[in-house]
């Protein structure tokens, strides 16, 4: 008996060794994984690394181009595109105005009408649609008769709500998220489509002409009065209700944005025609590049994948458009390289397949299992993962947005230094000046809708500035800016017509 006892003792001590053994291997194992994945982590952490001095750096880099830009046509990546707005709203302006604003995303339909002051703007009906995929990579004619056909609906729905005594001849804005080259405020031909449009017959056709004669089709009486860019329809809605407004930026699908020039420093332009002096220049800042900029392999990757590759080197760090697939990348470049995530997910490994308002709920996620990021990595077909894990992506989606913040912070103290408002006493002056009240509009999903990409970017641009320069400028985020900025240019540039005919 005592024999067997023994016997079943030391059988049971070598089972417990063989299961301690398991579970420290296991560990071990785990161990192992977990120290690959927290160095690709760590190695993305210091590719998108932006210290103060890289941005300082990058802001005098941006005020060049800008510069260069100005000189001579192809002389920077930055296009500085003139606009033919040189007489911003007031408030003064009168009538009934329409916009249609074609985005990244969506389009939008509105109606303004304007009494003479600012604090009679009242819009009166704004309609927002998502733009079907298969639009954007169709053709001219169907992508207009798609928005002739809404803007006819519009109009349709307008009559049955407003008793009209005589047929009106409506004046409408066309918002347009894509450079173009301006002819004069209502026309400007197409340079290239960008936000993943792909119509390849349309470079260099008018884009104004292109609306209007999908509405002629349709036998609708809208005249295309004005072509926008949707940075000079926020500047104008801006400068609208604050005169000191004197940039607009865009952080949505793409980015871009413009500002108020002094007409003398654009040489390339001979005479530019202006009253005020001064004209609003449409940057196409999507295009900027500098060896400064942080990028890393997965920005490589992408934008080799891309449509438009070797090209908007700067729109694909911060746009909102790239960052949940930079992301996606991160995690399975994790995936591939360590099991930590399960079997690699054939969802995972599709592009553009994450997107940045998902990047946006999980890293702002505050429920103490990161019950928002089980439940978006489970729709990309990653099974449950730890806590720990879970955490893990919460510090990817960090990493990724705070560098395209701090790069957007950059590229607005880049416009403040070239026009003089940084406190560096460069741009206009060579001597130093007293700081005045300075007021940056700034629209867009990205800004607007993620909480942390907003804090993030204007700390650094606090940072950037200083806090003696900080207090004067005004970062003011506006919603719809764009589409009703539109309009009220069009109302403006009527108002001086009329004016210069009295």
């Amino acid at each position: 008996m005592g024999r067997f006892l023994v016997t079943l003792a030391a059988a049971t001590a070598v089972v417990a060794c063989s299961v301690a053994t398991m579970v420290v291997r296991r560990r071990m194992k785990w161990r192992r994984k977990w120290r690959k994945v927290v160095g690709i982590l760590k190695d993305l952490e210091e590719a998108c690394e932006t210290p103060l001095g890289r941005l300082r750096q990058m802001v005098d880099a941006i005020a060049v181009e800008m510069q260069a830009g100005l000189v001579s046509e192809g002389g920077s990546k930055l296009k500085m595109l003139l606009t033919f707005v040189d007489d911003l709203p007031n408030g003064s302006e009168r009538g009934t105005y329409y916009a249609l604003h074609l985005g990244g995303s969506y389009f939008r339909i509105i109606r303004v009408h304007l009494g003479g002051q600012r604090s009679t703007l009242e819009v009166q009906d704004i309609e927002r649609h998502s733009i079907p995929t298969s639009l954007m990579n169709s053709t001219s004619e169907v992508l207009f008769d798609f928005l002739a056909s809404s803007l006819q609906m519009f109009i349709e729905k307008e009559g049955n709500m407003v008793n009209l005594a005589q047929p009106v001849k409506r004046e409408l804005a066309f918002t347009f998220s894509f450079p173009v080259k301006q002819t004069s405020l209502s026309s400007g031909v197409l340079i290239k489509w960008t936000k993943g449009f792909a119509i390849s017959e349309m470079a260099g056709e008018d884009i104004a002409e292109c609306l209007q004669g999908a509405l002629n089709k349709r036998g609708l009486d809208i005249r295309v009065a004005a072509l926008v860019n949707d940075t000079v329809g926020a500047l104008s809605f801006g400068h609208f209700h604050d005169p000191d407004t004197i940039a607009a930026v865009v952080f949505g699908t793409g980015s871009n944005a413009c500002y108020l020039e002094r007409t003398d420093a654009i040489i390339k332009c001979q005479n530019p025609r202006t009253t005020s002096g001064s004209m609003v220049v449409n940057m196409e800042w999507g295009n900027f590049w500098s060896s400064r900029l942080p990028r890393t392999s997965y920005d490589i990757e992408l934008d080799a994948e891309s449509m438009n590759s070797n090209d908007m080197g700067f729109e694909k760090m911060i746009g909102g458009m790239y960052l949940g697939d930079i992301v996606r990348r991160v995690i399975l470049r994790m995936s591939q390289e360590s099991d930590i995530f399960g079997p690699i997910s054939s969802i995972l490994s599709t592009p553009f397949i994450l997107r940045t308002n998902s990047v946006s709920a999980m890293h702002e996620d505050d429920t103490p299992e990161l019950l928002e990021v089980a439940r978006i990595l489970k729709d990309l077909g990653v099974a449950e993962v730890p806590l720990k894990v879970r955490k893990l992506v919460v510090k990817i989606c960090d990493v990724v947005t705070r560098r395209a913040a701090r790069l957007a912070a950059a590229g607005i103290a880049g416009i403040l230094k070239k026009v003089g408002r940084d406190g560096s006493g460069g741009g206009r002056r060579s001597d130093k000046q007293i700081m005045r009240r300075t007021v940056v509009a700034v629209e867009g999903g990205l800004y607007l809708n993620y909480r942390m990409f907003r804090e993030y970017m204007d700390e650094a641009l606090r940072d950037i500035l200083g806090e003696d320069v900080a207090q004067h400028v005004v970062v003011k985020a506006m919603e719809d800016g764009s589409s009703i900025g539109s309009a009220l240019l069009l109302a403006s540039s009527q108002s001086v017509q009329t004016i210069q005919s009295v």
